[in-house]
């Protein structure tokens, strides 16, 4: 494995597979308790890990979910894009659609998300054909990062001068949000200045990344050909090389939230890190 010396995985881990039965996995998120729920979007279930290793369907058919993330509530926020929605799904499996469209206009299928302490919920919406789709073509022009206030029919553009942004994630604080934007390969960092208010974007780094999180270092880890690790000033020092095609996304999960969960196509791994994450 090819470890930076101040890389926060843990000395001589080595990546440990899971599973390999699935068409793609993403959107993994971890509970209170530290289970991982991912998606395997294209046979349309979410899966839960539990620390002990046992893994279980969680929700089928499960509108094509996506990216994900736990919610203050306990509730586990999807981007369902089956029909291009934001769901909210109870730990008995109740679902509950937070958003359909935008003035009438189909979403172009939200990708990831990230809830802030007011329960508001910022989203990435870049175009994916999918061959589940009727549609050929998007309703919407442009691919832009959105927030929802809680309890509010219809979201508000925050910035619309991004190329395809696609991962996100928030730290605990609140103060601030990294979004990447995969077809122009960067990742940004802005300030959160209130409830769906972001100002001073700026490059965090050259690299953009499908899914993303954080430790509780200020950590940034970036998905791609692997997980890239970079420190809050931008700076890599590490890298997981993960033997597959893709690695969509990351979480941190276990009981003692230090194992990183991994997303990679066909198969879904953990490494034992030296930090928690930041949740």
């Amino acid at each position: 494995m090819e470890v930076a010396q101040q890389s926060p995985v843990k000395p001589g881990a080595e990546p440990v597979l899971v599973s390999r039965q699935f068409s793609f996995t993403e959107g993994p998120a971890a509970d209170k308790e530290g289970n991982v729920f991912f998606t395997d979007q294209p046979n349309n279930r979410i899966w839960k890990w539990e620390p002990s290793g046992k893994l279980s369907i969680f929700l089928e058919p499960a509108g094509r979910s996506n990216g994900m993330f736990f919610g203050r509530n306990g509730y586990l926020l999807s981007c369902a894009d089956e029909q291009n929605q934001v769901w909210s799904i109870t730990p008995d499996k109740g679902v509950t659609v937070l958003l359909a469209d935008v003035d009438g206009k189909k979403l172009n299928g939200p990708n990831d998300l990230w809830e802030d302490a007011q329960g508001g919920i910022y989203f990435t919406d870049p175009y994916y054909q999918r061959d589940y789709w009727q549609r050929k073509a998007p309703e919407i022009k442009g691919e832009h990062l959105y927030y929802l206030p809680k309890g509010a029919a219809q979201p508000t553009i925050v910035d619309s001068n991004l190329v395809k942004p696609n991962g996100i994630v928030g730290t605990p604080d609140g103060k601030y949000l990294y979004v990447a934007d995969i077809r122009a390969d960067k990742t940004y960092r802005y300030e959160i200045t209130g409830a769906g208010q972001l100002s001073n974007r700026t490059l965090f780094t050259e690299k953009g990344s499908d899914g993303m999180t954080l430790d509780r270092q200020g950590n940034v880890y970036l998905t791609g050909k692997g997980v890239f690790i970079f420190n809050s000033e931008g700076k890599q020092i590490g890298h997981i090389p993960i033997s597959e095609n893709w690695t969509a996304n990351v979480c941190f999960g276990g009981a003692n939230r230090d194992l990183l969960f991994i997303t990679a196509s066909e198969a879904v791994y953990t490494v034992q890190m030296a930090v928690q994450g930041a949740w």
